[in-house]
Parts: structure tokens; sequence; C-alpha cells
């Protein structure tokens, strides 16, 4: 847990007894799950894209009609939340990407693009500044396009 004096991605990468975290031996499952079905051979990055999207869009059916019904019931949602990481580690495997570095990195981007002191219990001055960004990168890609 992140303590008030410390941004996140200069955690150190130790883990607690207690942590959420794949462990190695799980990872290593993963990968043994697939080489002996010989499921390699179509995890391209493309295809990976694709099922991580799949999965999550099923995730999100768990809670689809909420709060009018309940959500689905919490093995299933567990059930699809497994599916997305699954695909997520092969992609990361895949791309021979550390997971720890991408999130750190993709972590401190984010936490200069959403300061604290801007964006904490200010849910509209963070939409306000995606939106910025989203306008320079448009502006940008706009630029740069054949005449």
């Amino acid at each position: 847990m992140l303590d008030s004096h410390t941004d996140a991605a200069s955690q150190s990468p130790q883990r607690e007894e207690n942590d959420n975290h794949i462990s190695t031996s799980t990872v290593n499952l993963i990968r043994r799950f697939c080489t002996q079905r010989h499921w390699d051979q179509y995890h391209s990055p493309e295809n990976l894209a694709k099922s991580i999207c799949i999965e999550a869009a099923e995730l999100l059916e768990c809670y689809q009609w909420t709060p009018g019904y309940p959500p689905a019931s919490p093995e299933h949602v567990q059930d699809e939340l497994a599916d997305v990481l699954t695909y997520c580690i092969q992609m990361s495997d895949r791309l021979g990407v550390d997971m720890d570095s991408i999130i750190r990195r993709k972590l401190a981007k984010t936490e200069k693009k959403y300061p604290v002191t801007l964006v904490r219990d200010h849910p509209e001055a963070a939409q306000e500044r995606h939106d910025e960004v989203r306008r320079r990168e448009d502006a940008a890609a706009h630029d740069h396009l054949p005449a």
C-alpha cells in the first residue's frame, strides 16, 4: 500500500506475505498449460489483444444490469477476471516484457498526468486533463498526416 509521501513508481517491488500478486509458479502453470496443448502457435499479439478484450467484455457483462439486478456470482466474476489476467500474462510473455516494469513505467506517466493535488476528490479535473491530452494527441497526429 502506498503512503501519502511516496509515489507508486518509486515503491520497491518487494511483496508482502499477503499481497495480491501472481506468483512465478502460477505464471509457469499458464505457460505449461498452453505449451502442452500447442496453443502458443495461436498466441500472436493481435490474437491475445482480441482475447483480452473479449474476456474483459465478459467480465463487464457480469455487471450489465446492475444496480437493477444483482451482479453475477463472485465465482463467475473471479473466473472472468482470471481469464483477463491469464491473457495479459500471455501477452507480456509474447512481447517479452516484464509486467512489473511496464506497470511501474505507466504508473509514473499517469502520476504526472493526474497529480494528486489537482485530481484528488475532483473527477471532473481528471476528465478535463484526460480530454486535453487527447486533444493534443489528435492535433499532433493530424499535423503528421500527408497533405
